[in-house]
């Protein structure tokens, strides 16, 4: 899939369905008070709507699922890589379970090298442990690109 495009994902523990809409991503140096520990945070935003009648979540982590990035050449990247955990914009802090009928605002940082970050391949794996793929711009792209760099201003 491409930025923009959503995908059906069970929630976790396999309770609700959430269709998952990666945003907008954004390339900087420092953002949130942090400065990269590898040279570029990878910012991306995205939509979590639940489209069942019960509240559902991203797995976490520690479960095996949640968000990884795929380097140009197959380097999985984990999502708390360099300093990349320390990076918050309120907007997109969101981690609490979705509603049915409503959606949050999220973000996933990556902290990666700048080889790392040229097109790469977001994958989130949900709660059934399916692994979903969205090709990745190397530049700045989606709808929000300037409110993103301003919630990482600090």
């Amino acid at each position: 899939m491409k930025l923009g495009e959503p995908a059906q994902t069970v929630g976790d523990g396999g309770e609700g369905t959430l269709e998952i809409t990666p945003d907008t991503i954004v390339f900087v140096k420092e953002g949130g008070g942090e400065t990269s520990e590898n040279g570029t945070f990878v910012v991306v935003t995205m939509k979590d709507k639940v489209t069942s009648d019960v509240a559902a979540d991203e797995p976490a982590p520690i479960t095996g699922g949640g968000w990884k990035w795929m380097a140009p050449d197959g380097e999985m990247i984990g999502f708390d890589s360099g300093n990349s955990s320390g990076v918050v914009m309120d907007k997109y802090n969101n981690a609490d379970p979705v509603q049915p009928g409503a959606y949050q605002w999220r973000a996933q940082v990556f902290d990666l090298t700048e080889e790392q970050a040229k097109g790469g391949t977001l994958i989130y794996i949900d709660g059934e442990e399916k692994a979903h793929r969205w090709q990745m711009p190397s530049t700045d792209s989606g709808p929000n690109v300037a409110e993103v760099k301003k919630q990482l201003e600090f």
